[in-house]
């Protein structure tokens, strides 16, 4: 699946990395949902950090469409709150194509 970091790239992320994702984008909620600024930046960054590395980089010069879409690291937690779905911010199940 292909995963853009607002700002930075897109990454080619292999679905078996899924479950990971997942279990950061469930911290990220958390953190968002308790309100604590200091626990959202952390868990944003463990987020976006897992998809650089477990992701490959999409050369610039190809063009494909993003899965999903990640804020930026520096984004404010109400930039992330509306970016959210019941699921978060990753599906509980692979895109569809």
């Amino acid at each position: 699946m292909i995963i853009r970091i607002m700002g930075e790239g897109q990454f080619e992320v292999d679905e078996s990395h899924l479950d990971e994702l997942n279990r950061l984008d469930d911290a990220l909620g958390e953190a968002i949902e308790a309100n604590d600024d200091a626990v959202f930046r952390t868990a944003l960054e463990a987020l976006l950090a897992e998809v650089r590395r477990a992701g490959k980089p999409v050369a610039d010069d190809v063009l494909v469409d993003s899965d999903l879409v990640l804020p930026y690291a520096e984004a404010h937690v109400d930039e992330v709150r509306e970016l959210l779905t019941d699921e978060g911010l990753i599906p509980a199940e692979p895109p569809v194509k």
